[in-house]
């Protein structure tokens, strides 16, 4: 079950992460060993991973959407390898859209769905075995979430963190954001990606990041994909991400008037009561629903007040957008990890 980051864990300092602090050095000693510990599968496809260096709300998603087109581009069909976290199966097995829900599969693996091919599975590794038996010679993986997985050798792995947010008090979960101790992960990424707002003030975390590590950094601007509709139009903004007011912040740049702002856990699944209240707020208030790609494909039921707020509710696509530069050196490293 998803909970609430802790506003603390974006502290300089807390109480809490102190007394927490032997936790999370234990949790990441954990991880360590299990990397060290375990031989990688090495796929005849190649292998392209986006993960986090921290809990989530980065937009993981977004880039790895984003990737799939990129690899169309170099002549390679994209499959999607997903852990299926929030899903009932474990697999592996083939997301079908018209079948599978998000309480089977998960909301991520639903999305991507609309994009590529995606299997789920449990074992990353019999997911790419699975992929290998299925897919054309022409496929290449990407890997959704996976930084700290070892059971994949990776072609190309690119690690996401948010500007404003940065790895927060640079501490391990539970004391901290961090997934694993930050000299432990750079040295996995080949690449890191930041995102958000590119008018949004750069943490302070952000630095001592990029002092700590020599692979290349490029920043990506988090934009909307059709978004003109949005400009002067009275939003009710609703959405359960793991960083949802990056989103709000989002639909206020490009135009809207977001006159309210209902944030959900990230992965939340809406009852009917909260379906009900979503549309008769924004009927009273004569607003327009907006919520993620990711908050509609929970909303597989067509019926009742979960099937209205799916029937009221529009979506603001979100994809990340790289200066020339930047795009340049994201097409070598991808062209690189393809053909290797």
């Amino acid at each position: 079950m998803a909970l609430p980051e802790p506003a603390w864990w974006y502290a300089e300092r807390s109480l809490q992460a102190d007394v927490l602090a032997p936790v999370g050095t234990l949790y990441g000693r954990i991880a360590r060993s299990r990397y060290e510990a375990t031989k990688p599968y090495r796929s005849r496809l190649p292998v392209v991973c986006v993960g986090n260096l921290t809990a989530g709300g980065t937009g993981k998603t977004p880039l790895a959407i984003a990737l799939a087109s990129l690899i169309e581009r170099h002549g390679r069909k994209p499959w999607f390898l997903s852990r299926g976290y929030g899903g009932r199966l474990s697999g592996p097995a083939r997301v079908d859209p018209e079948v599978h829900t998000a309480a089977d599969v998960g909301d991520e693996p639903l999305l991507l769905a609309r994009y590529a091919p995606v299997v789920i599975a449990r074992h990353r590794a019999v997911g790419v075995a699975w992929i290998e038996a299925t897919a054309g010679q022409d496929a290449a993986i990407i890997m959704d979430d996976g930084l700290q997985n070892p059971s994949v050798a990776k072609n190309l792995t690119i690690a996401l963190v948010d500007r404003r947010r940065g790895i927060g008090n640079g501490m391990v979960i539970p004391a901290g954001p961090l997934r694993a101790p930050l000299e432990f992960q750079t040295p996995l990424a080949d690449l890191i990606v930041t995102t958000g707002d590119s008018e949004a003030v750069t943490a302070p975390s952000i630095k001592f990041l990029l002092d700590l590590t020599d692979v290349d950094v490029l920043a990506a601007t988090t934009r909307g994909v059709d978004a003109g509709w949005l400009d002067g139009q009275t939003v009710l903004a609703y959405a359960g991400i793991a960083n949802p007011a990056r989103f709000f912040t989002l639909l206020a740049k490009l135009g809207a008037k977001v006159i309210a702002e209902r944030a959900f856990l990230d992965h939340h699944a809406f009852t009917e009561q909260e379906a009900a209240a979503l549309v008769h707020e924004a009927n009273e208030l004569r607003a327009t629903l907006v919520t993620t790609e990711k908050d509609l494909v929970r909303l597989s039921i067509e019926s009742g007040a979960l099937g209205e707020l799916k029937r009221q509710s529009r979506i603001l696509a979100i994809r990340p957008t790289f200066d020339d530069e930047a795009q340049a050196v994201l097409d070598r490293m991808l062209s690189d990890a393809l053909n290797r």
